[in-house]
């Protein structure tokens, strides 16, 4: 298999390996082939193999068995939250059984207050990019999401970006940006202001999920502020335990 050297190897092998796994073509409770056959078919060291088996082994999708091999593991299926899966919305809801779309609210310049610009490391009342979007499950409201991103970041006029594509490709198209990591702070608000958007009563609760995005260079690309409705959607966290 070709790969770019515009990526890590590893990243791209892993991309391609957690594709697999999500597609089932490597399906649940299968041997995943052997880190030589890997090796070889990727065109890579064992050792950036064995580091990618590693990693997709902390996030619980495969599992290793000593003198046996790597399996995926058979309750995959299960997992509907693992690294990336937990922000991006629209792989969430797909992974959770519902047929996904995504509807743009607003997109829209706002000014930087002061705790935004803190987190941006950016200036009081600096630009930024208001993007405010609902994310429905089989026609039903399930995420509100709103982000924020610093104007100065913006590769094209305002009026091009389409805020019904997923945030990672919204980021690369729009703003030349890809996202390394996110934190992600998980608290439960009441809908108020948010409830008649998402079909709710204003003293039903939400989780709220305070996301902060960042480059590999750890700069911060975008703060999320997102509603989502666990009556319909129940996230699930995986983590292997070595």
């Amino acid at each position: 298999m070709h790969l770019s050297r515009s990526k890590p190897i590893s990243e791209q092998v892993n991309n391609v390996l957690r594709e697999r796994i999500c597609n089932t073509n490597y399906a649940p409770g299968e041997r995943l082939p052997s880190e030589s056959a890997l090796s070889k078919e990727f065109g890579v060291s064992r050792a950036t193999i064995r580091t990618v088996l590693a990693k997709l082994a902390v996030e619980g999708l495969i599992l290793r068995r000593q003198g046996d091999g790597t399996y995926v593991n058979e309750r995959v299926e299960e997992i509907n939250t693992h690294l990336g899966g937990l922000w991006d919305f629209a792989h969430l809801i797909e992974r959770s059984g519902f047929e996904v779309s995504i509807q743009s609210q607003a997109v829209e310049k706002v000014r930087a207050s002061e705790e935004e610009a803190r987190v941006l490391a950016i200036d009081i009342d600096d630009e930024l990019i208001l993007l405010k979007r609902l994310f429905l499950g089989n026609g039903s409201p399930i995420i509100l999401a709103k982000n924020l991103i610093p104007a100065s970041l913006l590769a094209v006029p305002i009026e091009k970006i389409d805020g019904n594509l997923r945030i990672r490709e919204i980021m690369k198209q729009y703003f030349l940006q890809e996202i390394s990591f996110v934190t992600v702070e998980i608290s439960s608000r009441l809908a108020e202001g948010n409830a008649s958007i998402l079909n709710l009563e204003q003293n039903a609760h939400l989780l709220n999920l305070n996301m902060r995005f960042y480059s590999n260079k750890n700069e911060p690309l975008t703060i999320g502020d997102n509603y989502l409705n666990d009556k319909i959607l129940k996230p699930r966290l995986v983590q292997a335990w070595h």
